[in-house]
């Protein structure tokens, strides 16, 4: 349903449009009798739909350039943007065994990547299957289609609609270009495996009516395995060796007869045989990318011009995990039952390394198809509308999987001997190993349309405005092969989810430059979800501009984030969860404090409402030479109602203890036995508490001419979170950057000279401390040269000083895996040839 707690602030907004209105009535015949507007050229900036002259703007926008591309050493767009101040936290990145494998995203501010929107000039870019609410996988988009990266820090409902919460990143495709470029790059890293290839070829054409610009590109970088990497030396532990729970002692010990010394397997001082899963798993998965993209624009005459884009990616990606790790249970008086007679079974918690790794290879195609008309209706009216389709489609195949009940079979038949796995008849391992698969989808057409108008005259020049509306109809699906569906497949996770909507929204956003140098913005946009209900979203934006090189802004909106079809859809999903409860503990004879495994089901939750955020925030920008320009941004940024998922923990707390956790939300919970044990979990997502974010960004570029000497241009950027507060169960909020993982602090300063065809790089990023991390730097270093043959060849090292990452345990790696990497010191050559 709608949002009702919107609708007095909606009112207050429309409001404030009226007497707006009114008062510009009163300042256009003020200042119109003693000024003369100016005309300049008119454009649209990330975080507008609105044409407007070319200044700084009300909204903080950031822009990554081509050449700050090139310079950057990097292969993709992903990697360009995890080094950015705003990835505060870090971001998602291609690793070898999970779930989404392939799946590289952006997290501005911390917040998320479910509330980081992502655009494709200036329309929303496609959404993943394989985990669709953490929206855009970067992956799909080829950065050398890439001409330059906007990212606006503020947020953004109120002009694209869900998700831009905790900001918008816009990345612009290459319009204007005359001739061919060829471009091929390499790169080795310091650690064994990481090395990266890239290479492309453009072709640009235009004449009096129209333009064509069309390439083919491709990227790669290779598998990195765990022991190649820092932490991945030391040996792996788990209980999931070969060992077999002995309830004579009351704990798990080394199965008897199996020569626990090789393979993999090696004995720990407390008799348990475990299994050193760092020598044969592979950290980050080998990603390759393929990409073919168009782009024209054609005039049919003076007022119209239709124009187009086509763009197909393609992604394989291959992973390594550990052999399948599993439970197995072998029925008294079986062969292998190590207590005959005594009425119970033997568990063995087993690792199947004699039927191999476990491989994942995805196969990822994205296709994105545009065609929009724009025309001039006359000299104050203009139109835009279009469509487009986008089509992203993920397959999964799993290779090394063991399906229980015929592992378990082969045990209590001694087919299979856990003494002596390596020796069982290739027959009987072919004979429970399973290949599982998954095949996901996220198609999405839209039909888009926007009026602008230039309405009157006032002070500070002409208050236009524009009115557009979307229509989007959205398919997913994510389909699990049935054996995984079961749950009856050992080492594999997760359950089908699908379905469909339909999403309606409208917009508005009126300019009302009221002198030369003052003006005001308001915009608002309604959306309407079949599915969950509908928001409204209004935001007010202000840009004062006292002296020619000093300008003050500051921005109020309000803004949601919608849920994922993937969360209201997921079908039951089974896994034995470990928790921690000491009733449990006792009523199974062992000591309070113990981990235990309960029999736990996820479910959807479609009863979801959106995430509801206000944002507010403030900023100055400063010119005082023409070699100097700063500015100074404060944001504030508060979400309600967020979508959280209630992990089998979670529910144990709030069913033992509710004064303390809060209630269970509805559907979840768990069940128990007669003896007060836990029974089953029911686990799920729910809207739940409070964010709380505030913080600065500061920026300072300069540029100087030494005449002889060359130039050289220097950029800072710094951004601070002074607050990141996140509710837990209890309400209470918790400051996230006294933890681990969220460093409040992230500074890039990036130098360049020039010296006729020469020029020469050198950057700095630095990670503030967090939790038990100290403050980190790595400096990257690019010497480039021009040739007489149009040609541009770089060489650099990216981290030159082969810096790593403290070994802190995060997140069950051996270091932070999303804020920093490990690939050491990453040498790299490219040539670019432009004809």
């Amino acid at each position: 349903m709608t949002n009702l707690k919107k609708l007095p602030g909606a009112i207050q907004f429309a409001l404030f449009a009226s007497v707006a209105t009114l008062v510009s009535g009163n300042v256009v015949a003020q200042e119109t009798e003693t000024n003369e507007a100016k005309t300049l050229d008119r454009v649209e900036v990330t975080g507008s739909r609105l044409k407007r002259a070319e200044i700084e703007g009300a909204l903080p926008v950031v822009v990554i350039d081509r050449a700050t591309i090139d310079a950057s050493g990097d292969v993709s767009v992903a990697d360009v943007l995890r080094d950015s101040t705003f990835a505060s936290f870090g971001n998602f990145k291609p690793q070898s065994g999970s779930s989404a494998q392939s799946l590289a995203s952006v997290d501005l501010r911390g917040l998320g990547s479910g509330r980081t929107l992502v655009l494709i000039d200036g329309r929303r870019a496609p959404t993943n299957p394989m985990s669709a609410s953490s929206g855009t996988d970067l992956n799909a988009i080829p950065l050398a289609a890439v001409e330059r990266i906007e990212i606006l820090s503020d947020g953004a409902s109120a002009i694209y609609g869900s998700d831009a919460i905790g900001g918008v990143v816009n990345i612009i495709l290459r319009k204007d270009f005359n001739g061919a470029e060829l471009r091929y790059g390499v790169g080795q890293t310091k650690v064994t495996g990481g090395d990266l290839e890239d290479g492309a070829v453009t072709f640009g054409i235009s004449g009096d009516r129209g333009s064509l610009i069309g390439g083919a590109s491709f990227s790669s970088r290779g598998m990195v395995f765990t022991r190649d990497q820092i932490g991945g030396g030391s040996r792996g532990v788990s209980i999931y060796g070969n060992n077999f729970y002995d309830s004579a002692i009351g704990r798990a010990r080394a199965v008897p007869g199996f020569a626990c010394n090789s393979d993999g397997f090696y004995m720990l001082a407390n008799g348990r045989c475990s299994f050193d899963f760092n020598s044969v798993a592979a950290n980050e998965a080998s990603v390759k990318n393929k990409s073919v993209f168009t782009r024209g624009e054609y005039e049919i005459n003076d007022d119209w011009s239709v124009y187009m884009t086509a763009n197909v990616t393609k992604v394989n990606t291959f992973g390594r995990y550990a052999p399948v790790p599993g439970i197995v249970r072998v029925e008294d008086g079986s062969p292998q039952d190590i207590y005959k007679g005594d009425g119970a079974p033997t568990y063995f918690y087993h690792r199947f390394a004699a039927a191999g790794n476990r491989d994942g290879l995805t196969d990822t195609t994205n296709t994105d198809f545009l065609v929009g008309f724009q025309g001039q209706l006359n000299d104050k009216v203009s139109v835009d509308f279009g469509i487009r389709r986008t089509d992203y489609k993920y397959g999964d195949v799993g290779r090394g999987y063991v399906l229980g009940s015929l592992a378990n079979a082969a045990a209590n038949n001694g087919s299979y001997n856990l003494s002596d796995p390596f020796g069982a008849d290739p027959a009987v391992l072919q004979g429970f190993t399973v290949t599982i698969s998954r095949d996901s989808r996220f198609k999405t057409e839209e039909i888009f349309g926007s009026v602008n108008f230039d309405l009157f005259e006032m002070g500070g020049g002409v208050s236009n405005a524009v009115v557009g509306a979307e229509y989007r109809d959205e398919l997913f699906y994510d389909k699990y092969d049935s054996l995984s569906e079961s749950g009856t497949v050992l080492g594999s996770a997760g359950n089908s989810s699908g379905g469909t909507r339909n999403v309606y929204a409208a917009y508005f956003e009126w300019l009302f430059p009221f002198t030369s140098s003052f003006d005001i913005t308001l915009a608002g946009r309604y959306d309407k979800y079949s599915d969950y209900g509908a928001d409204f979203s209004p935001k007010i934006a202000a840009r004062w501009q006292p002296l020619d090189n000093l300008t003050f802004r500051a921005s109020y909106g309000q803004g949601f984030r919608a849920p994922q079809l993937d969360i209201l859809t997921q079908k039951l999903t089974f896994s034995a969860e470990p928790v921690t409860d000491d009733i449990s503990c006792v009523a199974g004879g062992d000591v309070p404090g113990c981990s235990i495994q309960v029999d736990s089901f996820s479910i959807a939750n479609p009863s979801l409402s959106s995430e509801q955020s206000k944002q507010y925030g403030f900023g100055v920008v400063y010119d005082p030479t023409d070699w100097l320009d700063m500015s100074l941004d404060y944001y504030n940024i508060e979400v309600e109602d967020s979508i959280s998922q209630y992990t089998a923990q979670n529910i144990v707390d709030c069913t033992r203890d509710p004064a303390t956790y809060g209630a269970c939300p509805a559907g979840l919970g768990a069940t128990l036995r007669p003896d007060g044990s836990l029974d089953e979990i029911t686990t799920g997502y729910a809207n739940r508490g409070l964010l709380k974010t505030s913080g600065l960004d500061f920026r300072l570029n300069t540029d100087f001419d030494f005449g002889g000497m060359g130039k050289m241009r220097n950029n800072l950027m710094v951004s601070y979170i002074k607050n990141f507060e996140v509710s837990d169960l209890t309400g209470r909020l918790v400051e996230q950057t006294d933890l681990g993982g969220a460093p409040d602090l992230r500074i890039n300063l990036a130098n360049t000279w020039e010296y006729g065809d020469f020029s020469v790089g050198f950057n700095t990023n630095f990670i503030g401390s967090n939790g038990d991390y100290a403050g980190y730097a790595t400096n990257d270093v690019q010497f480039s040269y021009k040739t007489p043959w149009n040609a541009r060849i770089s060489v650099g090292a990216n981290n030159v000083g082969d810096r790593y990452p403290e070994l802190i345990a995060y997140s069950g790696r051996p270091w932070n895996f999303y804020l920093y990497d490990a690939y050491g010191r990453t040498t790299y050559f490219r040539y670019v040839q432009t004809f």
